[in-house]
């Protein structure tokens, strides 16, 4: 009848268990089962109450696996009694994606909502992603893209201008360990019916092995109860089944950036525990030590600079002891290396002076070399005054020919390097300014 709203739509949980993995079995089939995600739906949240009360809208999620995107998606289609498609931007090219929305548009015809859930949406390029607009922009589709990279990153401005986005947290063990426990009491659909038997302090470790991932909780939670024995999971068994646990780590999406940021920042703010601690994160997650020990390079350059010359000598030593020690013992060179730009005196001096000469370059354009420091190799540039008036310093007193001009005219007064006061470059910053008050002097004298 019009104007009656059609049933919830049935989830996907009714089909024969059979094989489903203990994961899938476990897939929340309401709101309140979703573990660690309060901040975004916690009772009296604004999502929440669009959810429950069938207001949808086109979102994309954005989170690490295993934190509920694939589950909210289903449950917004279920509290909103639309239909729901599913598609893999992995395994789906532009034609499923068009069948898909023409279906859609016959539902849209027939009153009905759809809500279109693409899985790593961050993989369709940006022609593919714009095939969604004007069907998302018309409501035929509610459209919910799941990823795990920055949206601002991966969809285009247009996608993005049309949809919320909504960030998922990793889930805590805390919250992990509740789902473990649900799962060990529930007996239709998780390990309730087999008369295990598991302590407080082995649901604690799974969860933290799993690393905020739920769904690899639970299946870490599965293989160790099939290998448990006498309803028991002993501790050996436990040992095998989370051996060889990995950490999230993308190898350059935004995790790989931010812990790079997070080393560089680190050394920067001299705490050597935080920066080692960055630094074995990245190794942990299977970063190319190379490139680590690229990166310390340019710290020893851009961040320690004069302060301490010695540190690019060792970090150009460290990465050549890395590159004939290899893994894991040439680990221990980058491991020192970070420790001592932690702890050096810093300096970005020269790297500020650099990029101040380049704006100058930049704007005042090919000034003339001075006549007194040119080069004169022949007669006819000597008679044009090449060299003329040019002082060798060191047949002057003090090794420096204070009242030579090496800048062009129109840029002479120009100072753009200022020492830092700290490590070598305090000595640095003395001579400095010792030479520039001499100069100063002679000038006012002249």
């Amino acid at each position: 009848m019009p104007g009656q709203r059609r049933p919830p739509t049935p989830l996907p949980f009714a089909q024969p268990e059979g094989l489903k993995p203990l994961a899938e079995r476990m897939r929340p089939r309401r709101l309140d089962e979703i573990v660690g995600q309060e901040r975004l739906l916690g009772p009296g949240t604004a999502l929440r109450r669009e959810l429950e009360a069938g207001r949808v809208h086109s979102m994309v999620l954005w989170g690490p696996p295993g934190c509920g995107k694939t589950t909210m998606s289903l449950l917004l289609a279920h509290y909103a009694k639309a239909d729901f498609v599913a598609l893999s931007a992995v395994l789906s090219g532009i034609a499923e994606v068009r069948a898909a929305l023409a279906e859609a548009e016959a539902r849209f015809a027939a009153g009905q909502r759809t809500v279109l859930f693409i899985d790593e949406v961050h993989r369709f390029n940006k022609a593919q992603q714009d095939a969604f607009l004007p069907h998302v922009e018309r409501g035929v589709v509610v459209l919910v893209g799941a990823t795990t990279e920055n949206p601002s990153f991966e969809l285009n401005s247009a996608l993005l201008s049309r949809c919320r986005v909504h960030v998922l947290d990793a889930v805590s063990p805390e919250a992990i360990a509740r789902a473990l426990h649900r799962a060990l009491d529930d007996p239709q659909r998780g390990l309730g019916g087999r008369g295990l038997s598991v302590d407080q302090e082995t649901l604690d470790e799974i969860a933290r092995a799993a690393d905020g991932d739920v769904r690899r909780a639970l299946t870490l939670l599965e293989i160790a109860a099939d290998l448990a024995q006498d309803g028991r999971i002993a501790r050996e068994t436990l040992a095998q089944v989370l051996a060889d646990r990995t950490r999230r780590f993308d190898k350059g999406g935004e995790q790989f950036y931010d812990q790079v940021s997070a080393l560089h920042k680190s050394v920067r703010s001299s705490d050597p525990d935080a920066a080692l601690y960055w630094l074995v994160r990245m190794l942990d997650g299977g970063c190319d030590p190379h490139y680590l020990a690229r990166r310390l390079l340019r710290m020893a350059i851009e961040d320690v600079g004069l302060g301490d010359p010695r540190a690019l000598a060792m970090a150009v030593d460290a990465w050549q002891a890395y590159e004939r020690l290899g893994s894991p013992e040439g680990e221990l060179a980058l491991a020192q290396l970070t420790l001592y730009l932690a702890l050096a005196p810093r300096s970005n001096a020269a790297y500020k002076a650099l990029g101040a000469v380049r704006a100058v370059v930049a704007e005042t354009g090919t000034l003339p070399v001075p006549l007194a420091i040119r080069n004169a190799p022949t007669k006819l540039m000597k008679e044009l005054g090449y060299g003329r008036d040019y002082v060798y310093d060191h047949d002057v007193e003090g090794g420096v020919a204070i009242g030579q001009q090496c800048l062009p005219d129109e840029i002479a007064d120009r100072q753009w390097y200022q020492p830092v006061g700290r490590g070598l470059e305090l000595k640095i910053k003395e001579k400095l300014d010792a030479l520039r008050a001499a100069r100063a002097a002679r000038d006012d004298e002249a």
